[in-house]
């Protein structure tokens, strides 16, 4: 009986545990933690983590963009340890994509982001994706990170030519996506006044995309049937490809990225 008893107050002090985390966090919302602890178990050790990025330079990245943009690919940059995209005041350039060399099906992705609140300019991680070197297009999915309205960062965005729109939230086109739609709780810090930087975590798993941005479940999103389906089979994106940083057309851009370090998924 004294056993029984023990293991019942064991059970219930568990729950005792979880129910005070889901009430500091909020329904969905996973602490940093605890993301990274549920990482772990899909496969694979703490410790096998690869740098993408040395500090110096821009070696094992490439960067496409279209023909009439190639006086333009020093935008992006190595300063200071971080890789920096800079866009002057008035350029008129289409996408610039940084991209690995390496292509990634599952895995999961961490990497610190520094912006700031005077930037208009829109930027991303792209996960899964290819360029079209013919086309001048970059498909396959998007963690979008958005210095001009935060709340947007951490939102996963389709740039798949036959898709092209929100896959979570999903509310179609760009222009639906509000701040309402994002978790309560949700923090961004901008760089303005002090040298402050975001942690961001990205999952990709079979059809699954998780991002995680400070600690905070942003987006947990079920791809079946959408990742694989024709247009991203078409493309040969969305279950596998390449990992780049994007600038965007139009505005100006500054947004530093360091600590850049993958793991695959078994």
């Amino acid at each position: 009986m004294y056993r029984n008893m023990l293991l019942t107050t064991v059970i219930l002090f568990g729950h005792s545990i979880v129910a005070a985390e889901n009430a500091e966090t909020g329904s969905g919302k996973v602490p940093q933690a605890k993301y990274l602890e549920q990482a772990a178990s899909e496969g694979h050790d703490d410790d096998v983590w690869t740098s993408l990025f040395n500090g110096r330079n821009l070696d094992g990245w490439f960067i496409n963009c279209r023909p009439e943009d190639e006086a333009k690919t020093g935008y992006w940059k190595v300063v200071d340890g971080t890789i920096t995209a800079e866009t002057p005041p008035g350029s008129k350039h289409n996408y610039i994509w940084l991209l690995t060399d390496e292509e990634y099906g599952d895995f999961e992705l961490r990497l610190k982001v520094q912006t700031y609140a005077s930037t208009t300019g829109n930027s991303g991680i792209q996960v899964r994706s290819r360029y079209d070197d013919k086309a001048g297009w970059l498909d396959g999915p998007q963690v979008d990170i958005h210095p001009p309205g935060p709340w947007r960062s951490g939102f996963i965005y389709d740039e798949t030519r036959g898709a092209q729109v929100w896959l979570w939230p999903d509310v179609g086109r760009p222009a639906n996506a509000k701040p309402e739609h994002t978790p309560k709780g949700w923090k961004w810090f901008h760089a303005d006044d002090e040298d402050v930087w975001n942690e961001v975590h990205v999952l990709c798993k079979g059809t699954r995309i998780k991002t995680v941005i400070n600690g905070m479940t942003i987006a947990d999103y079920d791809g079946a049937e959408r990742l694989d389906d024709e247009a991203h089979r078409l493309r040969n994106v969305g279950m596998k490809g390449h990992i780049g940083l994007q600038i965007h057309p139009g505005h100006e851009l500054l947004i530093r990225f360091k600590d850049i370090e993958v793991r695959e998924l078994e």
